[in-house]
């Protein structure tokens, strides 16, 4: 299975649209456009056709985290608690 394989089936799994997708992908500061996007769907016979690469891929599930739970809460480090002796 490629990562277009994969990208096809969670964007149909996930019902996502092209827009969605590049917003997912601008959520971890990736831009991508929707031209640029639509050659990963071609088939690979098509001469427009481009191969998602690991770092695509790599980002666009790291934005869908982001898109599906909500950013990171940010770390409070003035309610860390120390033990003292």
């Amino acid at each position: 299975m490629t990562n277009n394989d994969i990208l096809k089936k969670l964007r149909v799994a996930l019902k996502l649209r092209d827009d969605d997708i590049v917003k997912i992908l601008e959520l971890v500061d990736f831009r991508i456009s929707k031209s640029e996007l639509g050659a990963f769907f071609r088939k690979e016979d098509h001469p427009k056709y481009m191969e998602c690469g690991d770092q695509i891929l790599r980002n666009f599930l790291n934005g869908l985290v982001i898109h599906l739970r909500g950013p990171m809460p940010k770390k409070d480090d003035s309610k860390a608690t120390t033990k003292k002796p």
